[in-house]
């Protein structure tokens, strides 16, 4: 009986350190060994890329990369002016016990020089201002941060359209955020302070007869021009915006009437008399 207490009593007082070595320990990854035949194949592997790039010739042995357990990939300089920094890799393998070398693929892959494509962007993200035809229909998220839906839309601050609309109105409404990214684009565009047209005016919009104001919020900022001889006509522009139309740059001056001749009555002129002659010329007989 007292052994067995001893022995139970070793079992369980080993220590954390002898615990933690007698732990099973963590996997390895484990590096594919370079095959020999695979990495001596390198006249089959040029012989794969020559029949791949013909008529284009290949260049000089780069390297071999082991890729798995008697797998190997070996890599050429590619010459085609048209495919700058990028090189040909050929995958060859052998059977377990196999001496024979066979080809597993070939293709043409990128090196660090290479020369590549500008990187993907969706058709949503390319989409600039303008580019936008006849015809194009232009779909909206559903998770446009520049709309909300029009019955949460309730601030003094919102466009208030919905609430005379039928029914609840339009679906979505502009956002706050819709609202302030607009505003934003507005003013630094070419209706905003800075354009040169604006620089050059002689007053802004604001005091302009042609400005008609925008509703809600926005009035503070833009207007709509209304002049047919301005260049922003029925367009949208900022208060401090101007140009040469506005109604105020050049007043025309009234017409002045000239007075009525006066004829001079105090002095006089001596006019010599003609003989019968001239009479005569002048009709008197």
């Amino acid at each position: 009986m007292h052994s067995h207490r001893a022995g139970w009593a070793t079992i369980n007082d080993v220590s954390p350190l002898r615990q933690q070595s007698s732990a099973a320990p963590a996997r390895r990854t484990r590096q594919p060994a370079l095959d020999q035949a695979c990495a001596e194949a390198i006249e089959p592997a040029r012989s794969a890329a020559e029949d791949t790039a013909r008529p284009q010739p290949v260049g000089e042995h780069l390297g071999v990369v082991a890729e798995g357990d008697r797998i190997v990939t070996h890599y050429f300089a590619c010459t085609d002016p048209a495919y700058r920094g990028w090189r040909w890799a050929v995958t060859v393998t052998r059977a377990s016990r196999a001496k024979n070398v066979t080809v597993s693929e070939c293709s043409l892959l990128p090196g660090d020089d290479a020369v590549l494509a500008p990187a993907w962007v969706p058709w949503l993200e390319r989409l600039r201002p303008g580019d936008l035809g006849p015809g194009d229909l232009l779909p909206t998220p559903a998770d446009d941060v520049r709309l909300a839906p029009g019955f949460t839309q309730t601030d003094d601050a919102t466009d208030r359209q919905q609430l005379w609309e039928l029914g609840l109105g339009r679906a979505r409404v502009l956002s706050l955020e819709g609202r302030d990214e607009a505003a934003t684009r507005w003013y630094d565009g070419t209706a905003g302070p800075q354009s040169p047209i604006a620089a050059s005016a002689p007053a802004q919009c604001a005091t302009c007869g042609f400005f008609v104001p925008l509703a809600g919020d926005l009035r503070q900022l833009f207007g709509v021009c209304a002049n047919e001889y301005a260049p922003d006509d029925g367009k949208v522009v900022a208060v401090d915006h101007g140009c040469g139309a506005h109604s105020e740059a050049v007043v025309v001056p009234s017409a002045v009437e000239h007075a009525p001749p006066l004829p001079d009555e105090l002095s006089y002129e001596l006019v010599a008399s003609g003989g019968p002659a001239d009479e005569e010329a002048l009709g008197h007989s």
